[in-house]
């Protein structure tokens, strides 16, 4: 079980490096556009957010790998999970209902699975 936690944990690792790309280098490009929705000024005028955005993920992401690299990592794997479940969790209640299930839901099983 812990080996099938471990392939989660580090599929969500790559997720948030590949959302720390699209916010931080991607956001104002056509491929970062339209994934996110955006209008060519909107993406102009909300860059640095997105990029200081995308710098948070990608320290989720260094957080989930540390976890996985260390040999008891257990509860830095534990702290880096809750982090993206919250972070998920208020996405998914503020911005858009695809974050839970994107970014809460995965990390929720990850946890689960950690447990057991």
């Amino acid at each position: 079980m812990q080996l099938i936690a471990n392939i989660i944990v580090g599929v969500i690792a790559g997720l948030h490096i590949g959302f720390l790309i699209l916010e931080m280098f991607l956001w104002q490009t056509p491929f970062g556009r339209k994934t996110f929705g955006l209008t060519p000024d909107f993406a102009a005028q909300s860059a640095k957010l997105a990029a200081n955005q995308g710098l948070y993920n990608g320290f989720l992401a260094a957080g989930l790998i540390w976890g996985l690299l260390t040999p008891d990592g257990f509860y830095i794997k534990v702290f880096f999970l809750s982090c993206v479940i919250v972070a998920g969790l208020y996405g998914g209640l503020t911005v858009k209902k695809s974050i839970l299930i994107i970014q809460a839901v995965p990390a929720i099983i990850a946890l689960v699975l950690l447990h057991l």
